[in-house]
């Protein structure tokens, strides 16, 4: 009735049926309608008058919305600027196949394990108290247990005080940029990159350079050439598998773009990409953060990458000042945090769960790693060149610059793979695909490359 009179349905000063008239109308009980009057009075929305009865009320003052109305207003009355670097890249669309670049599969993972955790944290003693915002010991228990992680698996050696948690990777590498970087500051990043990454550097103002990354990684001869010619602020970079390209970077590159920094004064901001993702015997190259010894490396990444949101989150691993001033910046945008998922999450590193899942994750993530290389070899191995990744969720894959690779995907996307434009890179330097098999299973891996040997029939 609110919604109606909100409409104008029922235009105001009607004077509405008695509460028994009504209820036989609608069929409803007397009372029901009775209390409904009530509310309806008390929320402004209608009048009771003695002797003369109830009205829509002709100036309700502060009625309460309770419907939607018509007529928002459709524009603002004020200027504000529109950010067209932050315009969403992703996109979506009707498919039987849908590609990424390097998602993990969600159908992996153990929801009843999940469960239980969230059951069992939510019953304990003290979980209200844990879940005020000046509670410090739920995220510390989390902190702790996530600093141990990290130094088991990528041998930083920090500890807890080094160590900030945000709710994702996208929120740590906002919170880097916003407290490391202002206006006009030089970044460099590797080309062809990581899209996001540039979206989140160039909002703070920043201006974007770039310098090649070819099979040994970013190239840091082009690098220091540029420190030569300019002031740099900060280094973006994947070292593990760089973004798009899968490729590690050398040993070599590694300790010289650490000496680089010290010399010149730049920030690396080290993105952990796919780090818990390695197919090799040898395992992964340790992060700069681990070699770096003058505290010029900021580490930041994703903890739990193969969970639902709710069990992961993000980390930031930096110096004890660092993290207190970021900690200032995080405190005003998410004060509260996720304590009852942190409280899961430190329970499952503590319970040694996590490793166990991972190298579940890795066998079958390496078993699709090999499908796709070997679909791609008998149905596109006589048009694209491709090496097999030595980690993570995806394949770098290079194409003849005579394929149209926006038409290509419009083909395929005819056949029921959707491939999103944020996996093609087209331009005069380079022409490429990234595809990701981490969200795919087998049969979808067969059945997307089956659907992009028939297209590029048509366009090659």
């Amino acid at each position: 009735m609110a919604e109606a009179i909100q409409k104008g349905h029922i235009p105001e000063g009607t004077k509405l049926p008695g509460t028994r008239k009504l209820a036989q109308l609608i069929g409803l009980h007397r009372n029901t309608v009775s209390s409904s009057f009530q509310v309806l009075e008390s929320q402004g929305w209608i009048i009771s008058r003695p002797r003369q009865g109830t009205f829509v009320q002709k100036s309700p003052g502060n009625r309460q919305a309770t419907g939607v109305r018509n007529g928002f207003p459709a524009k603002t009355g004020f200027y504000f600027h529109k950010k067209t670097i932050l315009d969403n890249p992703y996109t979506n669309g009707p498919a039987t196949v849908r590609m990424d670049d390097g998602l993990p599969d969600m159908r992996l993972t153990h929801m009843d394990y999940l469960a239980r955790l969230f059951h069992i944290n939510m019953k304990r003693r003290g979980t209200l108290q844990k879940l005020s915002a000046d509670s410090t010991v739920a995220r510390g228990y989390y902190r702790e247990n996530l600093c141990n992680y990290l130094n088991r698996t990528r041998g930083l050696g920090a500890g807890t005080g080094q160590v900030l948690v945000t709710r994702n990777q996208e929120l740590a590498a906002y919170i880097v940029a916003e407290t490391l970087l202002n206006p006009g500051d030089r970044v460099v990043v590797g080309t062809p990159g990581y899209f996001a990454a540039n979206m989140t550097l160039q909002k703070t103002g920043a201006k974007i350079l770039t310098v090649p990354a070819d099979e040994r990684g970013l190239d840091v001869d082009a690098l220091e050439k540029l420190c030569r010619q300019q002031k740099i602020r900060m280094v973006y970079l994947t070292p593990h598998y760089h973004y798009p390209t899968t490729v590690p970077l050398s040993p070599e590159r590694r300790m010289t773009l650490l000496d680089l920094a010290a010399k010149n004064g730049f920030i690396i901001l080290e993105d952990d990409l796919d780090y818990d993702f390695n197919y090799t015997d040898e395992g992964p190259l340790l992060p700069l953060a681990a070699l770096d010894t003058c505290g010029m490396v900021v580490y930041v990444g994703t903890f739990g990458q193969t969970l639902p949101s709710a069990f992961r989150s993000g980390f930031v691993v930096a110096p004890d000042p660092l993290i207190a001033e970021m900690e200032k910046l995080q405190n005003l945008m998410d004060r509260f945090g996720d304590v009852l998922g942190e409280m899961a999450m430190g329970e499952m590193i503590a319970e040694g769960e996590i490793y166990n899942y991972l190298r579940q994750c890795t066998v079958e993530y390496r078993k699709r790693r090999d499908q796709m290389a070997c679909s791609l070899v008998s149905g596109l191995g006589h048009l694209i060149d491709f090496q097999v990744p030595d980690g993570g969720l995806a394949t770098w894959t290079n194409w003849p610059e005579t394929i149209n690779l926006m038409q290509f995907s419009r083909l395929c996307a005819r056949e029921g793979l959707h491939i999103p434009p944020y996996l093609l890179y087209q331009s005069r330097l380079c022409s490429g695909v990234r595809m990701g098999f981490g969200s795919l299973s087998v049969r979808e891996i067969k059945t997307a490359i089956e659907i992009m040997q028939h297209s590029t029939q048509y366009c090659v």
